[in-house]
């Protein structure tokens, strides 16, 4: 997940928010800080979403004067699968029935504090009768 930012000059330094994540602000004196910081930001804000439970937005197109934050490999599987569970109304205990393990297991797969293993979030997207698909992208 590539995520759109604008880094904005401000006071000496710059401001980078984000349109699809409006909880991640963030700055820095130089641009590579402030891009930096962006991506930390971005990996905070995600937090939000996965405690209230709520669907994580897709990321949108980066126009002209954006830059692109990417989102841990980790947290985009992990946003998907949560997505995925909110899409179908699915519960982290039936989702734990369709896989055969425990509540506590799956509450553990969509902890971002928590590493997983990509094959487990894939399991999990299975027992939701969807698949984790993998991409390589070259830089710009």
């Amino acid at each position: 997940m590539l995520y759109p930012a604008k880094l904005a000059p401000e006071d000496g330094g710059y401001v980078v928010t984000f349109r699809d994540i409006p909880e991640a602000i963030t700055q820095g004196d130089t641009r590579e800080e402030a891009i930096a910081m962006a991506a930390d930001a971005l990996a905070t804000a995600m937090e939000f979403y996965f405690e209230d439970r709520r669907q994580v937005p897709p990321p949108s197109e980066i126009r002209r004067g954006e830059v692109g934050i990417s989102l841990p490999a980790g947290f985009t599987a992990k946003a998907l699968l949560l997505n995925e569970m909110l899409a179908q109304g699915v519960t982290p205990s039936e989702l734990a029935r369709r896989m055969g393990t425990s509540p506590q297991v799956v509450n553990r797969i969509v902890d971002l504090g928590h590493a997983t293993k990509i094959d487990t979030i894939a399991d999990a997207l299975r027992a939701l009768g969807a698949r984790l698909d993998l991409a390589v992208s070259r830089a710009a």
